[in-house]
């Protein structure tokens, strides 16, 4: 598989080393404690169902999920066997992650909404350390704004367009250079020294995608952060257009996603520089190229059907497939001297703004991250992003350990005070009407890091709980302080 096999097995193998590290510690811990509290006596009662919070646990059955763990149950929901193309959208799918609305668009249900929710804190935390400043555009915009581009008719069908009441025309917004130059050309009195400014927002974008498939990473409807940048000069943009480069991958550095950095085509948007982040993949639509002597790599439409060595150093050029989960241009002038938008000099004279753009396909990186890290059977998050951290199982109603029930929800709350970062990150699969290995199923489909089981050595003095490290396959029994050792080193954004 060449560079996309070595850059997966990187992918999985940085979650691998974070899961690693804290059971290293857990192994290092002294001897096992004694618990303050004795089985005997214990009376199980009904673990609450309400919201998170102080004294209460979240439960499993409360929780919208609908759920298709067989795979003949989701061919129906979603078509065509033939639709079904892809890892990442047959998971989940199974699991209740999304469910089709109409072609190419989906319903986001609540544990993608909170990968996704986690996904935009890294987000923001990245582009606000390098000065970015959150703003949110209308979907609508207004169809002069595009004619004054010419990309009105350049982008063609890909536009969704509709008429008011009174007969203006209006598209859904793909992008938003024209309604950011143009805000920014309406203030007046900007000065070289408020400058450079790098607007972002995270919002719903649209396109009319003629075939779409492959579940979020090619739809309709998707979620992405779009960051536009006004600089005094050249030389001060290209320093901003680095810059944001290095944050991105910082970013996926994070996520443990090893995204390569390619030359692309400017296409539609324009502009004289352009650079993808690809995530290689099998499933990938995209094709690029990496020389295996230097640092050169290019998407193959940049370069000629013949080209089989690197332009650089003519070293050999390894193909493979990729998903493009970010994409950055140079502008230059192309969109604010459309709209006139200028700035004061350090002459007093007025200057055009040196402008970039910079995409992160937020629904998409999502997808591609399950595409990249999961089994075939079961999701892997990026760890950061895993919609809950913790699952507790505990003992089946019924059985010889439901007297150990009282031990998971004590383990719950003991976590919930001990390690804060976790208030909120812990879900009880309080389905007891279930055997444990049903749950562990389950559990292990979803993708939690952490299951903690309550089986028969929940019974012993002190009790020890089974836990599952998903990201590693790695099974310990652990007493409650021991889990809360391993448990307070887990980082949640």
């Amino acid at each position: 598989m060449g560079l996309a096999g070595t850059a997966i097995g990187t992918s999985a193998s940085l979650c691998r080393g974070v899961m690693e590290g804290l059971l290293t510690r857990c192994r290092a811990l002294p001897a096992l404690a004694t618990c303050n509290h004795q089985l005997s006596g214990y009376i199980p009662r009904r673990f609450s169902h309400c919201a998170p919070g102080r004294g209460k646990r979240l439960a499993l059955s409360c929780m919208f999920q609908p759920q298709n763990l067989r795979e003949d149950q989701v061919l129906p929901v979603e078509g065509r066997s033939g639709d079904l193309t892809c890892k990442s959208q047959r998971l989940m799918l199974q699991v209740g992650l999304i469910h089709p609305a109409s072609s190419g668009c989906y319903h986001l249900l609540p544990y993608t909404v909170r990968a996704m929710e986690k996904l935009v804190r890294v987000i923001d935390q990245e582009m606000q350390a390098i000065g970015g400043q959150k703003v949110n555009m209308p979907s609508l915009s207004p169809a002069e704004l595009w004619r004054a581009s010419n990309r009105w008719d350049l982008m063609g069908r890909e536009l969704l367009r509709l008429r008011d009441r009174h007969g203006k025309e209006y598209c859904l917004g793909p992008t938003h250079e024209e309604a950011i130059t143009a805000l920014v050309a309406s203030q007046k009195t900007l000065s070289y020294k408020q400058l450079p400014f790098l607007l972002y927002q995270v919002t719903r974008k649209f396109r009319d995608e003629p075939r779409p498939r492959f579940g979020l990473l090619r739809g309709r409807e998707f979620y992405m952060k779009d960051m536009y940048t006004f600089d005094s000069s050249p030389e001060a943009a290209r320093q901003t257009y680095s810059l944001v480069c290095d944050a991105y991958g910082s970013l996926f550095d994070r996520l443990g996603l090893r995204c390569v950095k390619v030359q692309a085509d400017v296409g539609s948007i324009g502009g004289t520089m352009s650079h993808e982040f690809q995530l290689p993949v099998e499933i990938g639509e995209d094709r690029f190229a990496v020389c295996t002597s230097c640092s050169f790599s290019a998407n193959v439409e940049t370069l000629g059907s013949s080209q089989m060595n690197c332009p650089a150093c003519q070293g050999p050029l390894t193909e493979t497939k990729g998903i493009e989960v970010g994409h950055t241009f140079y502008l230059g002038t192309k969109y604010s001297s459309i709209f006139n938008a200028q700035f004061i000099n350090i002459h007093g004279k007025p200057s055009l703004a040196e402008m970039g753009c910079y995409g992160l396909g937020v629904t998409r990186i999502l997808a591609a991250a399950i595409e990249v890290l999961s089994t075939e059977d079961c999701i892997r998050w990026p760890s950061l992003l895993a919609p809950y951290q913790v699952c507790l199982i505990p003992p089946k109603k019924g059985s010889k350990e439901e007297v150990a029930a009282e031990l998971t929800g004590q383990l719950y709350d003991h976590i919930s005070e001990a390690v804060p970062q976790l208030r909120g990150e812990i879900l009880l699969d309080d389905r007891t009407h279930l055997t444990i290995g049903n749950r562990l199923k389950d559990a292990n489909k979803f993708g939690y890091p952490f299951v903690i089981i309550a089986g028969k050595r929940a019974l012993e003095d002190p009790a020890h709980f089974e836990v599952w490290c998903q990201n590693t396959s790695e099974v310990v029994f652990l007493t409650k302080e021991a889990v809360i050792e391993l448990l307070s080193h887990v980082q949640v954004v």
